[in-house]
């Protein structure tokens, strides 16, 4: 592993830096955007039937708001449940736009690495053929050097595609995935809106 980075040279470590960042990203946000983490099935129902046991009081908020991201939306639901319904979905409404900001954490980072490590790469790239026109003189040509100017070119060339590709599939799927986390928190708060004023039993 080592010959390889000492035969890409040193435009490999900024490719090198960001693949490990872009790796422990991937990983983070595989962590937390599980639907277990966000928005746990059932936890409505839960809510409810707490609603209907013990009213809106701190206790049952707190312990609503600690339950994730679909906890914090739907106890500012319960938060207004005496207000007009459109307060209270505009409650819903602001607190949701907090939340999914926060489910699209670190994404932006992903998709410049993503977007960045091609280019990255084509820096390697241009430094290994300097390196190639370098090792050619009027004189005679230097062979170690053409070949170091060829390892540069190549493996930075190669490592730019390798962090790049799966940090855009990564970057992709979880964009998609947090717009369907976000639509299924929408339901589920829709249903303790409807069921505070008396669309639903």
């Amino acid at each position: 592993m080592w010959s390889l980075i000492q035969a890409a040279g040193w435009p490999i470590w900024p490719l090198i830096a960001a693949s490990v960042i872009a790796l422990a990203l991937i990983f983070e946000r595989l962590w937390s955007l599980r639907l277990a983490v966000v928005a746990p099935p059932g936890m409505v129902d839960r809510v409810l039937n707490d609603y209907r046991q013990f009213g809106t009081t701190p206790e049952l908020l707190a312990k609503t708001a600690a339950q994730g991201p679909l906890g914090r939306i739907l106890a500012a639901g319960l938060a207004n449940v005496k207000s007009p319904r459109p307060v209270m979905r505009e409650a819903i409404e602001e607190v949701g736009r907090v939340v999914t900001h926060d489910l699209e954490r670190y994404l932006t980072t992903l998709g410049t690495i993503a977007a960045m490590s091609p280019l990255l790469g084509l820096f390697g790239t241009v430094v290994g053929m300097i390196e190639i026109f370098a090792s050619q003189s009027s004189s005679a040509s230097n062979p170690l050097q053409l070949a170091q100017g060829i390892s540069i070119a190549l493996y930075n060339t190669a490592m730019g595609l390798i962090v790049a590709i799966p940090s855009m599939i990564f970057y992709r799927h979880f964009r998609a995935k947090v717009d369907a986390l976000v639509v299924e928190m929408e339901q589920q708060a829709i249903k303790l809106v409807d069921f505070a004023h008396g669309d639903r039993s």
